[in-house]
């Protein structure tokens, strides 16, 4: 098969990133946290799985509120994971390995405990009030105080916190204790681009950045529209995500920082829908992001209404999914827009629970490397989440609400119990809540947190500790890296041989997407084209077997998650998947 002339393309499209959550990937001292010397251990893991660039979560100075995306001092390593050498260290080992360190830049919002804020607190008059959004409160007939407006956090209760000491609220979309940058302000940007300075200067070859498009709010700030008439607060995202001066703001960050360096970008861009607006953060038109995170696929089993929460859960079918990935995959291209390619992250449940069928072992390793046919052969840059490679999957049903530790799990749950005893005049201990619970094991963002599952000794081979900071899913004494990494069946073999095979035909990265089989009600069929070379995707999302009929010429079997016979009818086996090249 010809290959593909990629010489010319930057370095970040054909590359494989593997994304780290630090606190859980692998503690070296026993405190039961991941750290920066457990991950320096496992590079030749990480390179002989593929990997070409690691994206480490945020690892700096922080009080944990939400697990580091509350940075205290953004040029410190906070002392769990370890210290500046260390990531010196860590650094130096990715590099002589011919791979790319990645960092997590989180500038919306501080700690409250950082030195900026701690400032801006202490009175109107300090010179960094204007750094962070503060306004007055607003009284109402009765001289009763209220916030500035009825925005609701993204973490649930008002987003706005009341400062006894100088009489006015400050604004917070997501935690009491992450207070909103005021990206409005020029000094601020300044001290973003220097801290940015800091870790490209120190070697960092890009950054993932963290909800960039709600840098920019609304003027006035205005209340949000009702939509749900039992709340005093509303959701609010119309009034925040790709604000007034977001492009702006982007832009000088492109001219200031990013055009310096040789590095690679994506944004994480929440509450957007509309693709018109994501095409404007990465158009090369525009010179502003390689890439973003649209959440459109991991939208696809949360219910559709106007305040639906990402921990509801509801059905899905496969013509959903066709439909959103084929939209994706051929959205501008002649534009030169890039996709980030991923089903797993940080923030969302693991993917063989959510669109495979982790209730057995056989049907969990072969739904999770059907998975994995689905993200290595579509055009874009490809991310794998830590684990994924392994199909880990979502802890059991039975565990209780005292293993969910993240603070939108939490405050979701104390929200909707608050609700219903309102409204069933009931106390906490009588109010049915299993409905959420059940929910709460389909699609908690905790899935993802568990601990790495390394071997089959005591946590998983994940601490020498005697608590990890996270209990380990029950299956990790059967299910974990070492019982994989001699198994030629295994999922993590699989992962290994489908990304030797997507750097091996280019077309599957760079080549154009045709749709086949529209209306198949459990099959989503495409081809890559790029001249004369073409590959056909065959993926049946179903537990039953299938046929389908393909018109075309001779094909090559190259990868599939069951044996094949050359030359035989395309009979798909429960969630089969098959890769064939033109010949």
């Amino acid at each position: 098969m010809p290959s593909i002339v990629t010489a010319s393309e930057p370095w970040w499209k054909s590359s494989t990133v593997y994304q780290i959550y630090p606190v859980s990937f692998l503690d070296t001292t026993g405190d039961g946290f991941g750290d920066l010397n457990g991950i320096n251990s496992k590079l030749d893991y990480l390179k002989d799985l593929g990997v070409d660039v690691i994206w480490l979560s945020p690892i700096y100075k922080s009080p944990l509120a939400d697990m580091g995306y509350d940075i205290a001092d953004y040029r410190a390593i906070d002392s769990r994971y370890g210290t500046l050498e260390d990531w010196d260290n860590l650094l130096k080992g990715v590099h002589e390995r011919q791979m790319k360190l990645m960092m997590d830049l989180v500038a919306n919002h501080t700690s409250d405990e950082h030195d900026w804020f701690v400032q801006s607190k202490r009175s109107k008059d300090d010179p960094k009030r204007a750094w962070y959004i503060w306004r007055p409160a607003k009284y109402d007939s009765d001289g009763k105080r209220h916030p500035p407006n009825n925005w609701r956090s993204v973490f649930q209760g008002p987003a706005w916190t009341y400062d006894e000491a100088t009489d006015e609220y400050y604004l917070h979309l997501y935690l009491e204790k992450q207070p909103d940058l005021n990206w409005d302000n020029p000094v601020v940007r300044d001290a973003v681009w220097d801290l940015m300075r800091f870790w490209l200067d120190r070697g960092c070859d890009g950054f993932r950045m963290d909800v960039i498009n709600i840098i920019s709010k609304v003027d006035g700030l205005p209340d949000a529209p009702v939509v749900d008439k039992d709340e005093e607060y509303q959701p609010a995202s119309m009034y925040y995500a790709n604000g007034p001066r977001v492009h702006d703001y982007i832009a000088e960050m492109r001219e200031n920082v990013l055009s310096h360096y040789d590095l690679m970008t994506v944004g994480e861009t929440p509450f957007t829908h509309s693709t018109e607006e994501l095409a404007r953060y990465v158009l090369p038109k525009n010179n502003e992001l390689n890439m973003v995170f649209q959440f459109e696929l991991m939208h696809l089993d949360q219910p559709d209404h106007v305040d639906a929460s990402p921990l509801e859960h509801h059905d899905w079918k496969v013509a959903e999914l066709r439909d959103i990935v084929s939209r994706w995959q051929v959205f501008k291209r002649d534009e030169g827009f890039w996709n980030a390619i991923f089903i797993e992250n940080h923030d969302h449940s693991r993917s063989v629970s959510r669109f495979g069928n982790d209730s057995t072992d056989e049907l969990r390793a072969i739904s999770a490397k059907l998975l994995a046919m689905l993200e290595i052969t579509q055009k874009g840059t490809l991310y794998v989440y830590q684990g994924q490679e392994l199909g880990m999957k979502n802890f059991p049903r039975s565990w209780a609400l005292e293993e969910y530790k993240d603070v939108a799990t939490q405050n979701y749950w104390n929200r909707i119990l608050a609700r219903r005893m309102q409204e069933q005049k009931k106390e906490a201990d009588d109010v049915d809540m299993q409905d959420v619970l059940d929910d709460f094991q389909k699609k908690a963002r905790d899935h993802a947190r568990t601990p790495m599952q390394w071997d089959a000794s005591s946590h998983g081979g994940f601490t020498s500790g005697n608590t990890p900071w996270m209990r380990v899913n029950d299956d990790y004494k059967s299910w974990n890296a070492a019982s994989q990494l001699n198994d030629e069946e295994s999922v993590l073999a699989f992962w290994k041989k489908a990304l030797v095979v997507r750097k091996q035909y280019p077309i599957l990265i760079f080549g154009e997407f045709e749709l086949l089989l529209p209306d198949h009600g459990q099959v989503f069929a495409y081809t890559r084209t790029h001249g004369d070379s073409q590959a056909l995707v065959l993926l049946n999302f179903s537990n039953s077997a299938t046929k389908v009929e393909v018109e075309g010429g001779k094909w090559q079997f190259v990868l599939g998650n069951y044996a094949v016979e050359e030359g035989g009818a395309y009979d798909l086996k429960p969630y089969e998947g098959r890769l064939y090249v033109a010949h």
